[in-house]
């Protein structure tokens, strides 16, 4: 396990990922490389600062995919912010958002940027829903999408229900890297990270009372003790 300090930097076999944040109710962002191509996994708030900070300006205008695991605010708060920053750079490629079937916050985003900028948007965005585990393509890079347990309380703090939730395993160079999202513990998240050549892990509850919500440190290490590397991420400050 490496120790998380932010931001967290990971390169092999011309593969890069690197995680500016990921802070529980605050911001996640994370940027990978693939060679050239370049994607976005839950672009949270101050995701186009990071970026700005990393990247020329031709390289972001580069970004042809976005990966959301699902809609809560932590994950999906910059979306607008680097959609907007898009469209007035002048993006003329296209940009697809993947996200997990039933994510209305995406769907909403992407409908409500449409009508202020109606006619008036330099590149074609495409919204890819995801419904179950089925491999696809993009730039080079295999990408296998796999449900995970992640649910919300409501708003009587008691009662519970399953948000929209997805993990993504990439494979690039015969490199692997495993991302789970907000997740508890679950066999799909289990199989998806072992023997990968990276796992990136969620380790929400500080202390040993497992849920449905968020892993455990113990239960994330024990996930990443099958992978060849992990770094535990979205620990409580």
């Amino acid at each position: 396990m490496k120790k998380t300090k932010y931001p967290i930097k990971w390169e092999k076999n011309n593969f890069l990922i690197k995680i500016f944040c990921s802070i529980p109710n605050i911001a996640t962002g994370i940027l990978l490389k693939a060679g050239n191509a370049h994607f976005i996994i839950d672009p949270g708030d101050g995701i186009l600062r990071d970026l700005n900070k990393e990247l020329k300006t031709s390289d972001i205008l580069d970004i042809s995919d976005i990966f959301v695991t699902h809609g809560h605010h932590d994950h999906v708060g910059g979306v607008w912010s680097l959609l907007t920053y898009l469209r007035v750079m002048n993006k003329k490629t296209p940009l697809v958002i993947h996200y997990p079937k039933g994510c209305l916050e995406i769907v909403h985003i992407y409908n409500a940027f449409n009508k202020v900028y109606f006619n008036n948007i330099s590149y074609k965005i495409h919204l890819r829903e995801i419904d179950g585990n089925k491999t696809f393509s993009s730039k080079k890079v295999t990408i296998k999408p796999f449900p995970v347990i992640h649910k919300e309380f409501l708003s009587d703090q008691k009662s519970t229900r399953q948000v929209p939730a997805l993990g993504y395993k990439f494979i690039f160079n015969n490199t692997k890297i495993c991302y789970g999202g907000d997740t508890a513990y679950c066999d799909e998240l289990a199989n998806a990270a072992r023997n990968a050549d990276l796992a990136i892990l969620e380790a929400g509850h500080d202390e040993d009372t497992p849920d449905e919500i968020h892993m455990t440190i113990n239960e994330a290490k024990m996930i990443g003790e099958s992978a060849k590397e992990y770094y535990l991420v979205h620990v409580p400050e």
